[in-house]
This record gives structure tokens, C-alpha cells and sequence, in this order.
């Protein structure tokens, strides 16, 4: 949460002339609520179903730049989609900084919490090892621009795609 997969990825989807979907995002789509009302109504576990289904579906295209919301990685089966049919980018953030991006954010269901920040640091010790077992290419974000991370990145991507094609 907070790292720019969107934001990022959607530069990114832009300057590579791909099109841009962010799971998230479809899954509001399809469903005509928000995240927040979907983990209220149906918790984190019908939430993350949604989720593993989206993946799979969309990373089934082809010529797309995919956001993933930030626990997508918790699904095996959504680890392995996204490793076998794509070029996988982890935006990787220090749970200081990502609380710094997301702490006045009340759209954020995982961080309505007493702590939000122990949250993110125990979202971080869970998610961390799981993206890196499937990334492709890290990018630390810092306290970098968005446009920072897009200049980091479409090189290594360029490459990746090459390579993979």
C-alpha cells in the first residue's frame, strides 16, 4: 500500500503504449462498490477470492501493465500467474515511508487500525519474502518521484520484455 503501482504503473503503461488495468480497480468495476465495502461486507477472505479471480483473468491478456492491489501476492495460485505470464515489478517500499504516502487515506481497510503502522510493518514481514520470490525487478521507492521510478524502471522492463519475448 502506498508504494505507486498505479500511479507508476500507469506511466509505465503509458510510455510502453500497453494498456494499463489495476485489480483493484476492477474489482470495484465489476462489483459497483468500493474495496472498504467489500472487506465490510464479505471480510479480507471474499475480498482476496475476488482478487485471485481478477488475476487470473487478467493476467491472461496480453499487452497490458498490471497494478495489483498489495496483497495479491498472499494467493499462491496468484503468485504463479503472475510469474509464468508476465514481467513482474516490485515496487518495494520501507513500511516508515508507505505509512507516511497512506496515513490520511480512510479508504484503506487493512490500515483502519489502532496502529497503522505496526500493520503496515507486519503487512511488510508477510508480503515482502512473497514478492521477491516471484519479482522479476526490484525498485526500492524511497522517497523517489513517481517519474523517478518510471525512469528506473522502463529500461530494466524493455530488457525483461525482450527477453521473455
Amino acid at each position: 500500500m502506498g508504494a505507486g503501482k498505479t500511479t507508476v504503473g500507469r506511466q509505465l503503461a503509458a510510455e510502453l503504449g500497453k494498456t494499463f488495468h489495476d485489480t483493484d480497480h476492477e474489482i470495484e468495476r465489476r462489483t459497483g462498490v468500493n474495496i472498504a465495502l467489500i472487506f465490510e461486507i464479505e471480510g479480507e477472505a471474499g475480498f482476496r477470492a475476488r482478487e485471485a479471480q481478477v488475476v487470473e483473468q487478467l493476467t491472461q491478456l496480453s499487452n497490458v501493465v498490471l497494478a495489483t492491489g498489495g496483497g495479491a501476492v498472499l494467493d499462491a495460485e496468484s503468485r504463479g500467474h503472475l510469474a509464468r505470464r508476465g514481467v513482474v515489478v516490485y515496487l518495494h517500499g520501507q513500511p516508515k515511508d508507505l505509512w507516511n504516502r497512506t496515513r490520511h487515506d480512510k479508504s484503506r481497510p487493512l490500515l483502519q487500525d489502532t496502529d497503522p503502522l505496526e500493520k503496515l510493518q507486519s503487512l511488510y514481514r508477510q508480503r515482502d519474502p512473497l514478492y521477491r520470490e516471484i519479482a522479476d525487478i526490484v525498485v526500492d521507492t524511497g522517497r523517489q518521484s513517481a517519474r523517478t521510478l518510471l525512469l528506473q524502471l522502463l529500461p530494466q522492463v524493455r530488457e525483461r520484455c525482450k527477453l521473455s519475448a
